[in-house]
């Protein structure tokens, strides 16, 4: 009987640690990010702003159902807005103004997984974003019906780094599917709740994004 319940155990010890699993991973893909500025009952959202993301990732299951994962990723996050002021009388007068603000962002979101079936993971966690450059671009362009043909282009670039607090939180919920080979495809929405202006009185200015991508899990140990 001893010697059964020792056999049970190294079987059941071994089971264990073959459930531990640690990969690594690089992935890349597409960004959808805005920003939105709230003051008191007012809220301004940004138009959406079309970018990438790239990075690597470590992930450790536990067991066959539960993991974590942590990621490094550098994305340019931001927002978009367009403005335009025409003439109904004579096309030929208008205003056009577009803005973007970009904000050169490196990620580390960490989450746990639940993986449903081998395949495929539901996630939750929070993407720790540090924000290492920001940027405003304005193009505006005029035209003067008085004179055909005569329109006037400005472009201003300006650094806002000292204008926008560094750290930008955003929880996240997230979903991956992954083949045997060990590519795999995943979507995240992260919400921002940090207030990224500094200097937004009682106003708050936070950034979300959707993630889609696609990646290349090397390996377990």
């Amino acid at each position: 009987m001893k010697k059964l319940l020792l056999f049970a155990s190294v079987i059941l010890m071994g089971a264990a640690v073959n459930a531990q699993e640690t990969r690594f991973g690089a992935k890349a893909g597409y960004s959808m990010s805005t920003l939105k500025f709230k003051d008191n009952s007012n809220v301004e959202n940004t138009d959406p702003m079309h970018t990438y993301y790239v990075g690597g990732l470590v992930e450790h299951k536990f067991s066959d159902t539960f993991g974590i994962q942590g990621e490094v990723l550098y994305s340019p996050l931001g927002g978009k807005i367009s403005e335009s002021v025409e003439d109904p009388d004579d096309v030929a007068n208008y205003i056009k103004i577009q803005n973007k603000t970009t904000l050169g962002t490196l990620l580390i979101p960490v989450s746990a997984k639940y993986f449903i079936s081998e395949n495929f993971s539901i996630s939750a966690g929070a993407s720790f974003g540090v924000i290492l450059s920001a940027k405003s671009k304005t193009v505006a362009d005029v035209g003067f019906g008085l004179v055909p043909g005569l329109e006037i282009s400005a472009d201003d670039e300006r650094d806002i780094k000292d204008q926008i607090n560094t750290l930008n939180i955003a929880p996240f919920l997230g979903a991956e599917f992954m083949l045997e080979n060990g590519l795999f495809f995943d979507a995240r929405y992260n919400y921002g709740v940090s207030n990224l202006a500094k200097d937004s009185g009682d106003g708050k200015l936070t950034n979300s994004f959707l993630q889609v991508g696609v990646g290349f899990k090397f390996g377990s140990n």
